[in-house]
């Protein structure tokens, strides 16, 4: 039986980690002068690969950490470290530059490449699925319930990208870096908590 608790922590977690609200001035930019029927194909091109990506790490993450020797407590402290940087990155507006500092080229296709991957199944959202399907205490139960809101979350991305030029002009910039910046003090804390599950899992203490 998985607690209704973890489920609405995880869905938390995959939210503050893809970020779908910071996605959006990316997505407006790399997609600058398309049509509605291109943008909208690029936002659902982009949102299968993710699926994909983060579903084959759900599913077979942890046989290969095991394959390498590494253990899930190891994994767990490393996927926190690396969450706290993504939330330094939203904090200190270091993603925000990166994101903004990318202009298309023309005809490029940016749905794979940076979209898909690193921006919405980057190394934090894999690390994420990871740790998230080995908290589940579930077994394929668990599994599948966090598939089902990582499916749920990409459904969220893909409304946030059709809706980005007018979610834009209503909040404007100041209004994306606050939300970016409140995402950022969530995803710090739940990669501490991360970090946290993974030395108790060391039997440290």
């Amino acid at each position: 039986m998985i607690e209704t608790g973890f489920l609405i922590t995880a869905f938390a977690t995959l939210f503050v980690v893809i970020d779908p609200p910071g996605l959006v001035p990316l997505f407006i930019a790399l997609t600058r002068g398309m049509s509605t029927e291109r943008r909208r194909a690029m936002a659902l091109r982009a949102c299968i690969i993710a699926t994909v990506l983060l579903l084959l790490f759900a599913v077979a993450g942890e046989a290969i950490l095991g394959f390498v020797g590494i253990s899930m407590p190891a994994f767990r402290i490393a996927g926190g470290m690396l969450l706290f940087l993504t939330a330094l990155d939203m904090l200190f507006e270091r993603r925000t530059q990166r994101r903004e500092g990318q202009h298309p080229e023309p005809d490029h296709d940016p749905s794979v490449f940076p979209l898909a991957t690193p921006l919405i199944a980057g190394p934090g959202a894999i690390a994420t699925m990871i740790l998230l399907a080995g908290q589940s205490g579930g077994g394929w139960v668990g599994t599948l319930a966090v598939i089902g809101l990582m499916v749920a979350m990409m459904l969220v991305t893909f409304l946030f990208l059709l809706a980005s030029p007018p979610i834009e002009r209503a909040l404007g910039r100041t209004g994306t870096i606050v939300i970016t910046r409140l995402l950022g003090m969530l995803l710090a804390a739940l990669s501490v908590q991360f970090v946290i599950d993974g030395v108790k899992g060391t039997g440290l203490i």
